[in-house]
C-alpha cells in the first residue's frame, strides 16, 4: 500500500471485503444515472473469479482500488493477455474494469497503479478499457449519452473521456454502434434469393437440440471472419463455450442465423434480445434473503423487451461479395420481426475504419448511434 496524498490511497484487492468494495463501486457512483443499467452482481463476480473465468487459464490480472477519505472512489484492473501479444507480436498491457468518481487525482492513481503492475511484467503499452479481452465489453463511451447501453455493451458518464485524456492517454481506436429500424425488406429478400441460387449457399437458424455443435460452427465462422480485424484474438474453446453457456438463457435460436455451403458454415449473424431493457428491474441481484425476487422481477420485465442487438455479423473472406451478407441480413431481419421485436436494432460494434461493413450498414438505412473509444499510452 502506498499513500498518494494525505487522503488518497491506492491498494491492491486481496480480501473478500475489498473485492466487495470493488464490485459495488459502479452502483454507488452511477446508481442514480437514468441510463446506467445495473449489471447482475453474480455476473460481475464470475468475470473476476479465477476459477470460473477461462481467461485466467492463460492470462493474468490484478485489481486495484483507490480510496479517498476512507471510501472507495475508483477501481481498475491491470490485465496481461499473452495470447493477444503472441497473435499481434506486441507487448501490450491492458486496463479494464475502470470506474471512477469525477476526480482527476483518483483517475491518475488508478492508472499509475495499473501501469506499474504492467511494467513489472515487461509490457510496453497501456491499452483500454478492455474487460479482460476485446471479446468482452471494452471501450469508453464518448458519444451517444442520450440512451442506455444495449445488452453486453458498457456505459459510463460523460466525464470519463476527460479523466483518461487528462492522464495522458490518447485515442487508439473508435468503435461504432448503429441503429436500424426499417431496412428495405422486399429488396433485400429478392437479392438474397438470387444470391442463394447463384452461389449455392443456404441460410438457416441454429438447431437448439444440437446447441454444443452449433456453437462450435458459430466459433468457426467467428475465427475466420474476424481474424484480420484490429485487436482481434480468437477465443479459446473454453472461453467460447463459457460465453455460449451464459447466453443460452437469453438466446432466441431463430435470431442466430448460419449461412452454409454444402454443410460448411461460412457466415453468422448472432442477434440477442436487448435484456438491458429489463435488467434494471432486478436491481443488480437475482435473489434477496434466499428468495428469487430479482429473478421474478427480471422475468416479468423481459416480457416487454422489444429491441435487439446484433452482436455478430460476419462472413469468411472467400465468400464475401457474393450476396451472403445480404441474404444473412434479410433472413435475420425477418426473424427479428417474426419474433415481435419492433423497437429497433442496435448493430455493432464495428471498427471506425472497417469501411466495407460501415458502408454496407449505411446502405441498409442504419445510422450511427454511439461511439466507444479505446485509449493507449506508452509505459
Amino acid at each position: 500500500m502506498r499513500a498518494l496524498s494525505p487522503t488518497l490511497v491506492a491498494e491492491p484487492v486481496r480480501t473478500r471485503r475489498e473485492l466487495s468494495g470493488f464490485v459495488e463501486l459502479p452502483y454507488a457512483l452511477h446508481g442514480r444515472d437514468p441510463h446506467f443499467v445495473p449489471p447482475l452482481r453474480g455476473d460481475c463476480r464470475r468475470l473476476l473469479d479465477r476459477r470460473r473465468n477461462p481467461f485466467f487459464a492463460y492470462g493474468d490480472a490484478a485489481l486495484f482500488t483507490v480510496r479517498k477519505d476512507g471510501r472507495v472512489a475508483g477501481r481498475i484492473a491491470a490485465v496481461h493477455n499473452p495470447r493477444h501479444n503472441d497473435v499481434h507480436q506486441a507487448r501490450d498491457g491492458f486496463f479494464g474494469q475502470f470506474a471512477c468518481a469525477d476526480d482527476p487525482g483518483v483517475a491518475r492513481a488508478l492508472l499509475d497503479a495499473a501501469a506499474g503492475w504492467l511494467r513489472e511484467r515487461g509490457l510496453a503499452t497501456l491499452v483500454g478499457p478492455v474487460n479482460f479481452t476485446t471479446n468482452d465489453e471494452c471501450g469508453v463511451l464518448v458519444d451517444g449519452f442520450d440512451a442506455p447501453p444495449a445488452v453486453m455493451m458498457p456505459y459510463n458518464p460523460a466525464y470519463y473521456p476527460a479523466l483518461l485524456e487528462d492522464c495522458g492517454l490518447a485515442k487508439a481506436k473508435d468503435l461504432w454502434t448503429w441503429e436500424l429500424t426499417d431496412p428495405p425488406r422486399e429488396r433485400l429478400l429478392r437479392v438474397a434469393r438470387l444470391a442463394e441460387r447463384r452461389h449455392h449457399f443456404t441460410v438457416r437458424p441454429i438447431e437448439p437440440r444440437d446447441f454444443p455443435a452449433e456453437i462450435m460452427r458459430v466459433k468457426h465462422v467467428f475465427d475466420g471472419a474476424w481474424q484480420h480485424n484490429w485487436g482481434f484474438t480468437p477465443m479459446t474453446d473454453a472461453e467460447f463455450t463459457a460465453l455460449a453457456g451464459r447466453l443460452r438463457t437469453i438466446v432466441n435460436p431463430r435470431l442466430v442465423q448460419l449461412a452454409e455451403v454444402a454443410g460448411e458454415p461460412v457466415a453468422v449473424a448472432l442477434v440477442l434480445p436487448d435484456l438491458n431493457q429489463a435488467l434494471p428491474a432486478a436491481r443488480g441481484r437475482l435473489s434477496r434473503f434466499g428468495l428469487p425476487v430479482g429473478l421474478v422481477r427480471l422475468a416479468l420485465a423481459a416480457r416487454h423487451v422489444n429491441r435487439t442487438r446484433a452482436v455478430l455479423f460476419g462472413v469468411v473472406p472467400h465468400m464475401r461479395g457474393r450476396g451472403v451478407e445480404t441474404a444473412l441480413f434479410a433472413h435475420t431481419f425477418d426473424a427479428i420481426i417474426a419474433g415481435g421485436y419492433h423497437g429497433g436494432i442496435e448493430v455493432g460494434w464495428t471498427l471506425e475504419d472497417n469501411q466495407a461493413i460501415n458502408r454496407y450498414l449505411a446502405a441498409t438505412g442504419s445510422t450511427r448511434a454511439k461511439t466507444y473509444r479505446i485509449y493507449r499510452q506508452d509505459l
